[in-house]
This record gives C-alpha cells, structure tokens and sequence, in this order.
C-alpha cells in the first residue's frame, strides 16, 4: 500500500465548519439519534402499510405510504447536515438499532386502529425530539439545522393531526 492511499484511510471526516467543537459534538450526536428514530418509525410506517387490513384499507394504506415518503425525506438532509458540521453520522442497520429510541413492532398481526395509535404516538415523540435538538441547535446558534427542524416538526405535528381525527371516533 502506498503512502498516499494509507494517507487518505487516515484522514479525517471532521468537515471544518464555524460552529465550535462542543456545537459539533452537541449537534451531531443529537442530530444522528434523530436519524435512527426517523429510520426507526419510517420502517414501522411502512410495515403498518404492507400489514395494513380492513374495512379503510385503501385509505390507511395511502395514508400511510404518504407518511412514509415523508419520513424517508428527512433521512439524506438530516445524515448530510452532520456531516456538514463535521460529524459522523449513521454506518448501518445495527448503528440505528443501537440508537433508536422509537420501539419496533414485530407482532404477526395488529389491529388497524392500534397501528394508527401507535404511529401517532410515535410521531409525537419524534416531534418531541426534533423539538429538543431545536433546542441545542439555538444554543450554539446553528441556525440551518434549526430551520430545517422546524419544517419537519410542522410535518411530523401533520402526521400526528391526521392520525388522531382518524382515530377520535374510535375506542383506541
């Protein structure tokens, strides 16, 4: 192996930016604990929406692969701002498993107003979450990746809005 290819594996990943070191710890770590709770609830949304049954099966079921396109938005920017900040983001499926604080649900069967509680439950959390970050991002004054929160916690208070209408009539 030559020198400049042992150079290169080396090398850092902390992209210079003008946040201090503590902004780019704080930031990073809370910035990629977000990520494996949206890739976390995104896997859930879409399990709910390949399992999904019942009399509003069509309904749910679109509904559902809507939330899940959002979801899935949020993962290249969030993982891209990181590293933006000079941090390292998720490696893996068992990166995120580590990380995740939304819970799986691997139940062979659950009924269609249970998964909807569930998802709303869920995305409230992760609004809770994009809400706290918020909170660190203003610290530091990371103004770029408070913005881009504030647009996916308007989306994630969206998908909580629409969950729990569905679900006012109901006994969940």
């Amino acid at each position: 192996m030559t020198d400049d290819i042992k150079a290169l594996r080396a090398a850092s990943l902390k992209t210079p930016t003008g946040l201090g070191v503590d902004a780019t710890r704080d930031i990073s770590a809370g910035a990629t604990t977000l990520l494996a709770d949206v890739f976390a609830l995104y896997l859930k949304t879409k399990n709910f929406h390949w399992h999904m049954s019942g009399a509003n099966f069509r309904d749910y079921h679109l509904l559902l692969d809507d939330h899940g396109d959002e979801l899935f938005a949020i993962t290249d920017p969030l993982a891209e701002r990181v590293r933006k900040l000079g941090g390292t983001t998720l490696r893996s499926i068992g990166d995120i498993s580590r990380r995740q604080r939304i819970s799986d649900n691997d139940a062979d069967f659950v009924h269609p107003h249970e998964m909807l509680a569930e998802l709303r439950e869920d995305n409230g959390t992760l609004v809770a979450s994009m809400r706290a970050l918020h909170d660190v991002c203003d610290e530091h004054g990371d103004v770029a990746t408070a913005s881009l929160l504030e647009n996916w916690i308007d989306e994630g208070e969206k998908r909580v809005w629409f969950l729990f209408e569905i679900l006012r009539n109901t006994n969940s």
